[in-house]
């Protein structure tokens, strides 16, 4: 399931027939978001519970949750085959597994994990899972800075420590920890993990207000060099590339997954983007520009874009930008 390979060497990543995003957790809930393009929304009221305040003891919808975290589900189909895997786990121990419930897909139906990077509003729901699944070998891909003690400062504000996940209760869950810092592949070569990603355009900066505990001291840690990427080459359209936050920088990852797949069209640029804020948003003018003459055919920012670049990118995309919510289903 699992190989890596030279870094040096362009990656023949293979084609895949179809694949089919399912955001089980974002920022934003709307049951009445339509249709767009590829985008499927959850039907209002598919899921009904009943509701004791309700007249007659009627029926409401089971509404999903959103969280400030993020998570996806990704089903990629080749031939005759089918692979789903889970990107990130939202920011809530249960978040993540109530949303499948109400969505009614098996959690013992994923082949893998993919964590973007150790922040804890992508990696929580794994607790959820845990007590889904109980003992797995299933396999969780993760950089090697995943297991970081972290801490946020910001000027005139106590630090604020950033939750960490625990290595001992993923080992104890039976789960295969796979710590990679180079490229590697899922599914007969057909999902790509980026790991660690080159900051080239010089002005993506990262998380500068971010600090980790090394050699028993808080040290500056502001690249969050375990923030990787998923892409995957759809048959005939060019690369779907898949982002838990983008603290790379958006415009870095999606250069470098076209450099490491020998230049291949993006069609597809899905997830975080992280333009929120008063540190990022004077970025979003030349991260527009950039991704623009990447000529992405879907754009779909979600999770720490924030408003304002959603709003700028709705306006310079048209119909390339679609805006997501918990239980879009992207079929792409």
């Amino acid at each position: 399931m699992f190989h890596d390979f030279d870094p040096a060497v362009e990656i023949d990543l293979e084609p895949v027939d179809s694949v089919r995003i399912t955001t089980l957790m974002d920022n934003v809930t709307d049951m009445l978001m339509p249709d767009q393009g590829p985008a499927h929304r959850i039907p209002r009221g598919e899921v009904p519970r009943r509701g004791t305040t309700v007249m007659d003891n009627g029926e409401v919808p089971d509404a999903l949750i959103a969280e400030h975290g993020f998570s996806l589900l990704v089903v990629v189909s080749k031939g005759d085959r089918e692979y789903r895997l889970l990107y990130d786990a939202g920011a809530s121990p249960d978040g993540v597994v109530e949303n499948m419930r109400r969505l009614d897909i098996d959690p013992g139906s994923i082949q893998a994990i993919v964590c973007s990077h150790g922040h804890f509003d992508h990696t929580t729901g794994i607790d959820g899972l845990i007590r889904a699944l109980g003992r797995t070998n299933m396999p969780v891909l993760i950089h090697p800075h995943f297991w970081r003690r972290r801490r946020i400062m910001l000027p005139g504000r106590e630090p604020l420590e950033i939750p960490t996940t625990s290595r001992r209760a993923l080992d104890e869950a039976g789960f295969d920890v796979i710590e990679e810092q180079q490229p590697s592949f899922l599914f007969e070569r057909s999902v790509l993990v980026t790991g660690e990603i080159p900051r080239t355009t010089g002005y993506e900066p990262g998380f500068p207000s971010q600090q980790a505990w090394l050699h028993d001291e808080w040290q500056p840690d502001p690249l969050v060099l375990d923030d990787q990427a998923l892409i995957l080459n759809l048959q005939g359209k060019g690369l779907v590339v898949l982002t838990g936050c983008g603290h790379a920088g958006v415009v870095n990852i999606a250069r470098y997954a076209q450099r490491l797949t020998g230049e291949q069209p993006l069609h597809a640029l899905l997830g975080g983007f992280h333009l929120n804020g008063p540190l990022f948003e004077p970025l979003i003018p030349r991260v527009l520009d950039d991704l623009a003459a990447l000529h992405p055919g879907v754009l779909v920012p979600a999770h720490c874009t924030g408003w304002r670049a959603q709003h700028a990118m709705s306006a310079r995309f048209g119909p390339a930008f679609i805006p997501n919510s918990v239980g879009t289903t992207f079929h792409l």
